[in-house]
Order: structure tokens, then sequence, then C-alpha cells
């Protein structure tokens, strides 16, 4: 919800007849105990799998790991899990037995908390507090204003950063572009960071192209942190690793970088991102088996590397239209793929995150809409941790658009609105407000003391979203929802300013080649 919300119009505007203004503006933003949705509000009450069905997934995905393996490990990750108790069969791929993966369980980090660079965008993650933000390498821009897709730029994501720091409901903000314009790859990894710290003191999430860039990259932010020290105490950074290549196959590249990131105090996302029917199975439980698996290998590595190292629980299997063979990230399978996977990290009480709100369409229209809408509530009802992609992509996952970042934090704030779900107190169901308006009162709601004390504490109501009449559209000028994203767009990019402190901008632009401004 945004700090000037809408609410509804004074009931003595309806009882007169009049239509009028339909708006009436807060003077002040709401406390946040106040406020009727807000980042880590509880989910959970969407359960697609019953606990046969978990226990049936998680037997599976221990024999996978027993049977089958992963390939692929280096030197150095084959000496951490075989230290640990993997076995490392003749075929070369590492087998984990049961016990290693309860033992590892065992000494996981449970409750994470991903800090941002102010305390008020910490990010509890335990149980099944829900938070929503960006992720993704979107390649394009999906620029509204010519109806045409470009190359993504460093300027580009540095934008998205200072939009998404002033939006309610996105709550933090990872890479969502690739920043096409920077052709070497460090300098790409570093810009790519910067652009992110730049926009936003949200919590932020980035990786690495090389694991040879780690170290560099990591000089920038114990510059912003103020010292190493410093950035220990309060990592806000975390890197998203694809330290598997689907199916059951080691990364090398990523697991380099993933044991670099963990030694140097920076919680890891461990995502496993295969895509049913073609590098996951195709049937959704399956899918869920193998993705579950992958990162319960993950779990294994990080902790053999410091037990109880900070790492999110990051299954992401995607669909496909079986088709064409096509990603299809807006489809119901999807939708039921990370309800389904956020129920696993609940039985294992890890932290989790998975993937939601991407749209297969190429513009924000009603088939983006219903994607973005139908994908995120089941991941906030399913009580999904850290849902991923949630606003701005388009094309599954090849675009991404500021407008549709914009019109998906309204998304978001009903989203939000659901999972808090209906509050049944004493209070909330008490008859008298009933009789007061049924037995000798006006024989409506409108101007109760009930009802006015409920306006923005138990209802959210859009930045965007247009609940006009088709009468007050027509005196408006018939307004349409893109122009307003595209307007409101411009405004949030004017007022955004950089989060960093004009010295040390200027110090660490001394130091590396920064293409934004």
């Amino acid at each position: 919800m945004s700090d000037l919300g809408e609410v509804c119009e004074p009931a003595r505007a309806r009882r007169s007849g009049g239509r009028g203004a339909r708006v009436a503006m807060r003077s002040a933003p709401l406390s946040e105990a106040m406020r009727p949705i807000r980042a880590g509000m509880e989910g959970g009450r969407y359960q697609p799998l019953s606990e046969a069905g978990v226990q049936r997934i998680h037997q599976a995905a221990l024999d996978a790991l027993e049977q089958i393996g992963l390939s692929n490990a280096t030197e150095s990750g084959i000496r951490i899990l075989t230290g640990a108790g993997a076995i490392l069969g003749e075929d070369g791929r590492i087998r984990f037995p049961r016990a290693l993966v309860e033992d590892m369980l065992a000494v996981a980090c449970k409750d994470l908390t991903l800090y941002g660079r102010e305390e008020k965008h910490d990010l509890y993650l335990s149980g099944s507090r829900v938070h929503f933000g960006t992720a993704g390498a979107a390649v394009h821009v999906v620029d509204l204003e010519t109806n045409t897709y470009r190359d993504s730029t460093a300027q580009d994501l540095y934008d998205a950063a200072r939009i998404t720091h002033q939006l309610d409901n996105v709550h933090f903000f990872q890479r969502a572009m690739v920043c096409r314009d920077v052709i070497d790859n460090f300098d790409m990894d570093i810009n790519t960071l910067y652009a992110c710290l730049a926009g936003t003191t949200k919590h932020v999430g980035t990786s690495f192209s090389e694991p040879g860039h780690v170290a560099g990259c990591f000089d920038l932010l114990h510059m912003v942190a103020g010292g190493e020290a410093a950035w220990r105490a309060r990592p806000f950074v975390s890197n998203s690793n694809c330290f598997v290549v689907p199916p059951m196959k080691f990364a090398q590249e990523s697991c380099d970088v993933m044991e670099d990131c963990v030694r140097r105090g920076m919680p890891v996302l461990l995502l496993s991102a295969g895509q049913a029917g073609a590098t996951a199975p195709a049937p959704i439980a399956l899918a869920i088996v193998q993705a579950v698996a992958e990162c319960l290998a993950g779990v294994v590595y990080v902790n053999a590397i410091q037990p109880g190292a900070p790492a999110i629980f990051g299954t992401w299997p995607f669909v496909s239209d079986l088709r064409t063979g096509a990603m299809s990230g807006g489809s119901a399978e999807q939708a039921l793929l990370t309800a389904g996977c956020a129920q696993m990290h609940r039985f294992y009480g890890l932290p989790g995150g998975a993937a939601a709100g991407i749209s297969d369409s190429k513009l924000p229209d009603m088939q983006a809409g219903w994607e973005q809408g139908i994908t995120n509530v089941l991941a906030g009802l399913s009580g999904l941790n850290m849902v991923y992609e949630s606003v701005g992509m388009h094309a599954s996952l090849l675009g991404f658009c500021l407008e549709s970042l914009i019109l998906g934090d309204d998304i978001l704030g009903q989203v939000m609105r659901c999972v808090r779900g209906i509050d049944v107190t004493e209070d909330s169901t008490s008859i008298e407000a009933m009789k007061a308006v049924c037995m000798g009162g006006p024989g409506h709601y409108l101007g109760s003391d009930q009802t006015l004390a409920l306006m923005q504490t138990e209802y959210v109501y859009p930045t965007l979203g247009n609940r006009m009449s088709p009468k007050e559209w027509n005196e408006a000028g018939r307004p349409l929802l893109l122009d307003r994203a595209i307007a409101r767009k411009h405004d949030l990019l004017a007022r955004g300013q950089s989060q960093i402190d004009p010295a040390l901008d200027a110090a660490i632009r001394a130091q590396f080649n920064i293409h934004f401004r």
C-alpha cells in the first residue's frame, strides 16, 4: 500500500447521491503497527501436497541422492563432500547417504535474517514469513513508450533499483537485468552489484560470472559497508548461485563461487532451476523431487564448508509448454510447482525461495495480469519465504519492464492482503455494529465508527488500479492504466536518489569502471 492510498468516499457523499471525489488522502504515512500489510506476514494456509505426498517426495529425493547422486564435482568439492561423508563412486558421481543429509539438516541455518543496509529493510526468513522481490537475468527492457524490446543496460538496472526502493510491497531487489552495455565481464559484475546498491538500501541479490571476480566485488562491498568487519556483522547482499546444472550435475565455476562466498560471510541462494519436461521430469511431483534432491546436496555442501552457513533452499523448477518445449513461467503448473516447493521448505524447516510472478506475455496486458496474480497469490498463500521474479518479468524472463514493476507493486499489495487472511476476533465478530445499524440506525454501515476505524487498517487500496465508475472515468478523461504507470515511473525516477554518500560514490568511481549515472 502506498503512503498516499485511496480510501472510500465519505459516507455523506453517498447518502446525498453525489459522486464527488472518490479519494481522500492521508496527511501522513500509517505507522508500521497500523499498516494492513507488511513484509514477512505469515502465509502457509495453502498446501497443495498432502502429508503423505510430502513424505513421498522427501523419500524419493533421498533415494535420488543415494542412488543417482551428482556428477561433475570440482576437486575442492570432492574433498569437502567426501570429507563430510559423501561417497565418490567409480563413475565419478558423488552420492549422499541418508544419514549424512539428516546430519547436515540438523546443523543447517533455520532462522535466517537477510539484512538491508537500513535495519527497517531486514527480512526475517523463518516459518512461513513471506517476502516478494525481483530477480532474473533479462536481456531486454520492455519499453512501453515505444512498445519495443531493446538491450538492457546498467542504467536500466540502476533505475529499477531506484524504483524498487520506493515501492512498499517489493521487499528486496535481486539483479533483474543483464548490463548488456558493459562488455568486460568483471566490469559487468561490478556494475551489476553497484547499480543495485546505489539504487536501494533494501537487501540485494547478485551473482558473479567468474570465480576470479568475487574478490574484487568484495572490495566494493567492504567499501560500501565501511570495512570487512562491518560487512560480516550485517551482510546486506546475497549470492544467487546456480550451483547445479539440472539434471543432477554440479556447475563447477558456480561451485567455486559458492565456496568463496560462504567463507566471506555472504548468504547463498542454493538455486536449482530445472525445467519440467526438459531438464527436469515432466510430472510436477517428480520435478519437485529433483529440485529438492539437488538443493539438499547444496545444503550438505555449504554446511560441510561452514556448519550453519546462511543459505536459502532455492528450489526453482520451471515449466515447459510440452507442445513446443518453450518455458511457461506464467502457467498454473508453475504456480503449483512453486507452492509445492514452499511446502517442502517448511517440512525441512529451512528458509526457502522460489519463482513466481513471471509472465509469458510480451507486454503488461491482461495475460500478464492473470499470470502474475495467480502465481504470486499461490506463492504467498503457500508461505514461501522469498518469492523471486515476482514483478516486472515478461517474455518468460527475457524482458523486464519498469512500468510492470510499478504495476506489480499494486498486485503484491492485494496478494499480501490475501496472505494476511481474515482476522476472526471478539471485536470482528461482535454483532453490536449490526444492532446499531439495523435497529433504528441508518440501514447501512458507510458512516459507522467501525467502518471508519477499519478503512486503513483492514483494507488495502491500489495506487494505480482504477475503481472509478464509467461516468467518473469518462469525466476524468478516460485515464488508461499503462499511461498512469508510465507517468508514475517518471515521477519515481525524478525523486529517486542514489543511496550512496557522494564522497564514497566518487571513491568507488575512481577505483571501478562504473557505467551509469
